[in-house]
């Protein structure tokens, strides 16, 4: 058994945590620490933040989980202005071995390596996640993260997608009018301009603008709370569209992945546990014309464990050196 770093860098927040790992499964996952990326210059520096609240020598190995493609000589966050060079980061970090993940690849690190009962059921039949074949991951934060889990025999496999940023699908008069209205902030809309935090004031701003009414909230924690709590009629209709499109979404990227079940996660992921569970979602989910017979017979969970990301990069880095 032994120590490492666990680190989560998303657009807004990066999560870190020391954990213990051993025979390629993490035994142990300690304390969070999240440190807002825009207080701080670069990854090197909230590490050493992190150091200094710990007031500790770290491990020389960690789990690192980005919010971007991992891939190439520099890697540009998403939605984060961090600037991460693989090639430097062990002599930065002071680290002898490290692996770099997908954010939502994490997650699905995190899928295959928690304990059911960090799975709430969402939506179709109330079994476990399937133990062969493929299992989508998908979940608004920041952005809208996908990835494909892959279960053979005793072994799994972590496939990183960037399925957040395929063309936005309108259903209906109502969001081919969203998806006019967007297009000419965006030209291409993406999943992601719709369902993703920021994805909720889009939203809001075209349904309030399509009734004639004022756009008085600006602010878009303000705007998650009230939709969530009910207290303004914009913003609820502006969270009962997002619950549809997420549904939609997620039943497109199970079809395309083959998935025999759906996993919901991202910082939004678990906010929405209620939510969804009273909304469109799950008609959405499975209104796929000739394989809506299929799509009733999967399973989809939302993820429960409060800290994923860092779970499934510290999961991420057993898996690679049991």
């Amino acid at each position: 058994m032994r120590e490492i770093v666990a680190v989560d860098i998303g657009g807004t927040h990066a999560r870190f945590a020391i954990a213990t790992i051993e025979d390629g499964k993490v035994v142990t996952l300690g304390d969070a620490t999240t440190l807002k990326c825009a207080e701080h210059g670069s990854l090197a520096l909230a590490w050493e933040t992190f150091g200094r609240s710990l007031n500790r020598t770290l491990p020389r190995e960690a789990g690192i989980a980005v919010a971007c493609p991992v891939s190439g000589e520099i890697l540009k966050l998403t939605n984060n202005p961090w600037i991460i060079q693989p090639s430097q980061l062990g002599a930065r970090l002071h680290l002898d071995n490290f692996v770099l993940v997908n954010d939502f690849g994490a997650v699905a690190h995190a899928v295959a390596q928690v304990d059911s009962s960090h799975m709430k059921h969402l939506c179709g039949p109330d079994i476990d996640l399937p133990t062969e074949g493929a299992i989508t991951i998908v979940g608004p934060g920041t952005g809208l993260g996908a990835a494909c889990l892959l279960r053979r025999s005793d072994r799994y496999f972590v496939m990183e997608t960037e399925g957040g940023h395929l063309d936005y699908p309108p259903l209906d008069e109502l969001e081919d009018k969203i998806l006019s209205a967007l297009r000419l902030r965006f030209r291409r809309v993406s999943a992601e301009r719709i369902v993703s935090g920021p994805g909720l004031t889009n939203l809001y701003e075209v349904i309030a603008e399509m009734q004639g009414w004022p756009i008085t909230l600006r602010d878009n924690r303000t705007l998650w709370k009230n939709a969530l709590d009910g207290s303004d009629t914009v913003a609820v209709a502006a969270l009962e569209r997002f619950c549809l499109s997420l549904g939609a979404i997620s039943g497109d990227l199970a079809l395309a992945h083959g998935a025999r079940g759906v996993v919901i996660g991202g910082g939004l992921g678990l906010r929405l546990a209620d939510s969804l569970g009273h909304s469109g979602f799950a008609e959405r989910f499975v209104a796929k014309g000739r394989f809506e017979t299929m799509m009733t017979e999967m399973p989809v969970k939302i993820i429960t464990h409060p800290q994923p990301g860092l779970f499934g990069a510290a999961a991420a880095y057993a898996e690679a050196h049991p």
